[in-house]
């Protein structure tokens, strides 16, 4: 009988060691991810030398997009397993970065539309997780969750999706041409819809020619 007791005491202090080191793995993972997605890039060799100051609440580039309220084909359902959600909570928030989306056409910026990712659902609207407030370019990732539906980063090609916009190599929400994609002030020679969007990433899509030096820009104060 003490075999038993003994054995079974065994397999008890199995069972808790291979718990904590689930336990222990799932915190290193999560402290990862957080660390993956926060990491601030350094801009590329071909990024502008002096940075631009980014001013909350002021546009960027020459109006070109329609109003995503108005255009909104999604009506609130999971983008790519992305919620709408019907408010912001910021203390139920796992990820909350900013990053930045530039848009040349035929070498001239075009401004990223404010409010794209909110969705005038009756009665009060919703917001998903990626989405811009105003038109600076500036995307927010503002997820109850560390990692994108699926697992890995958030990226740019959902931030589109949530748009209702395409993204291809020759096609940037309706413009139309050989795109070129800089991150951080480095070519993308990859699909664009996998850019990872990461904290303070600086993103440039370029649409035909000429092709400019991708801006560098200043985070506002507090970013």
């Amino acid at each position: 009988m003490l075999r038993v007791y003994i054995g079974f005491g065994a397999i008890v202090v199995t069972i808790i060691a291979v718990v904590g080191g689930i336990n222990l793995y799932q915190q290193h993972a999560q402290q990862a991810a957080v660390a993956r997605a926060n990491a601030t890039p350094t801009p590329g060799p071909n990024a502008t030398a002096s940075p631009i100051q980014l001013v909350g609440n002021t546009a960027v580039g020459k109006a070109a997009f329609p109003n995503p309220l108005t255009t909104n084909t999604n009506h609130g359902l999971p983008v790519d397993g992305i919620r709408c959600e019907t408010g912001e909570e910021e203390m139920a928030l796992a990820l909350h970065i900013h990053s930045h989306l530039s848009i040349f056409y035929r070498g001239k910026q075009l401004q990223l539309p404010a409010l794209i990712g909110a969705a005038p659902v009756p009665p009060r609207g919703c917001l998903y997780w990626l989405h811009t407030h105003d038109k600076t370019g500036i995307i927010h990732i503002e997820s109850p969750q560390l990692d994108a539906p699926g697992g890995g980063f958030f990226t740019l090609g959902m931030f589109f999706d949530i748009w209702g916009q395409p993204l291809t190599a020759d096609d940037v929400a309706g413009k139309q041409g050989t795109v070129t994609s800089f991150v951080n002030g480095a070519r993308w020679n990859a699909d664009p819809r996998t850019i990872p969007l990461l904290s303070h990433q600086e993103i440039t899509l370029e649409v035909g020619r000429p092709i400019v030096p991708p801006p560098n820009y200043a985070w506002p104060p507090g970013d």
